[in-house]
């Protein structure tokens, strides 16, 4: 499975959505973010960090996401040897390797431990809170949603800037998961055809979603990562689309519905009578949340109009009893081009492509 394939436009051009897309070979200085203290990787920000207890087993072994069998032998017999209690390393440490090697050199368990986007068993965390306002799509973001726009009194928004990879590829204490070519892609995969009934209806919206983001979201976050068609960590469904941005992740599905006016309550889409309810995503977002709690994850379900109008359908938003919409926002076109730059710019260190979370999505793609 090639997932070093990204598909899309190119700003400033004609160029068709089978476009190659590169961030570029870029000479990065190491991250100032980036501190080594007792194992643990820190950002400027209470709430996500990633300590070396979530490390994957790839991490653990030192190995690639891609790496052979003979390449995890290698590397098990010399972690092995450092961490054996009896040549006085850490029993822990030494528990971590031997689970690893027994997870990755198995075909049928390293897959299912591919398809977790490289989790144990893992308990209930917290998600972090994440702000819901209201993206219905009508006009465009202010001032303070642009991304690299500086306000007096206020630290400088970097989403604008070049990306900057956390670990470095240059830090020679560190064994990329994934090349360094691979990660200055900003689109990986393709919508493709799942299944028999309406396999080229849902291709046909799931391009559109690609398209849009191409257009309004890559151009001004150089540092966005789009992953198309990755596999449910909750059942045997898909996720449309996943965008990847420093330490913020949003998972997007998408809808092509007639023109008209809308009624969102939190369960469904209410209009002339019917209800249609909407890709369900919430436990999916509390899954990933859960294998991710370094990252802030929502949910998102773009509604698209036949004839191509961002600003259609209107979607109106009712307040259920609990006042809470849950996890998932939905938008039309111009909502989710509007909310998405908000979201992803205004988190921390938002030009950071988080590399290890960045190869364990891939690894997830279908």
């Amino acid at each position: 499975m090639n997932h070093a394939t990204g598909r899309g436009g190119i700003r400033g051009t004609k160029a068709p959505a089978a476009v190659v897309l590169m961030v570029g070979w870029l000479d990065l200085p190491r991250s100032p973010f980036r501190h080594r203290a007792a194992g643990i990787f820190r950002i400027p920000e209470k709430g996500p960090w990633l300590a070396q207890g979530s490390s994957s087993h790839y991490q653990v072994l030192r190995v690639p996401v891609t790496a052979s069998d003979k390449e995890i032998k290698v590397a098990y017999r010399k972690a092995a040897r450092n961490a054996h209690p009896d040549h006085g390393g850490d029993p822990e440490v030494f528990r971590q390797v031997t689970l690893a090697y027994e997870t990755l050199i198995d075909p049928k368990r390293r897959a299912e431990y591919d398809r977790r986007y490289a989790s144990g068993v893992s308990g209930r965390t917290t998600p972090f809170p994440a702000q819901r306002p209201d993206y219905a799509g009508t006009g465009a973001p202010g001032p303070e949603t642009r991304a690299g726009v500086h306000r007096p009194n206020a630290p400088r928004n970097t989403a604008g800037d070049a990306p900057v990879y956390v670990p470095p590829f240059d830090d020679p204490l560190e064994i990329p998961l994934i090349s360094k070519r691979e990660a200055a892609l900003q689109i990986h995969g393709i919508p493709r055809k799942r299944g028999i009934f309406g396999a080229e209806a849902r291709i046909q919206r799931e391009m559109r979603t690609v398209q849009l983001i191409s257009r309004q979201i890559l151009p001004a976050i150089p540092s966005a990562r789009l992953i198309n068609g990755l596999r449910s960590p909750s059942d045997d469904s898909h996720i449309d689309h996943a965008l990847l941005v420093g330490y913020r992740l949003a998972l997007i599905g998408s809808m092509l519905l007639p023109k008209g006016a809308y009624a969102w309550d939190g369960v469904a889409l209410k209009h002339g009578g019917r209800s249609v309810p909407p890709p369900q995503l919430e436990l999916i977002v509390r899954h990933m949340q859960e294998i991710f709690p370094e990252l802030n994850v929502t949910g998102w379900v773009v509604v698209h109009s036949p004839d191509g109008n961002p600003h259609e359908p209107v979607i109106d938003h009712y307040r259920r009893t609990d006042g809470d919409f849950g996890s998932v926002q939905i938008v039309n076109a111009s909502g989710l081009a509007r909310g998405l730059k908000q979201f992803l710019s205004s988190g921390p260190v938002p030009n950071t492509v988080v590399v290890p979370v960045l190869a364990r999505l891939l690894r997830g793609m279908h």
